[in-house]
């Protein structure tokens, strides 16, 4: 997963910046992540390991095979940030 943009000021996230969730639920980061931003993915990632983004209407334009997910953060009432998210799936090792 890695962090496509940034509505707002988030305090946790950076553009650019990564994670990975390995077999569908070991969360592996070298940063803090935030909670919220799994509540928003949850539904999803696990859908996205059997079928394509575009299957669930969340592929990406710019980066066809990724899904685009973003944040809970409603940033014109909040003040905070809203991330987007921009998820992909790594082929199956062997």
């Amino acid at each position: 997963m890695k962090v496509k943009d940034i509505k707002g000021s988030c305090p946790v996230y950076k553009v650019g910046q990564e994670f990975l969730l390995k077999d569908g639920y070991k969360l592996s980061s070298t940063r803090e992540v935030c909670m919220h931003s799994l509540a928003s993915i949850m539904p999803y990632y696990n859908a996205l390991r059997f079928t394509c983004p575009k299957e669930l209407g969340l592929e990406d334009r710019e980066e066809p095979g990724s899904a685009c997910i973003q944040c809970l953060d409603p940033v014109a009432c909040t003040g905070g940030g809203t991330v987007v998210f921009s998820l992909k799936r790594e082929p199956k090792r062997e």
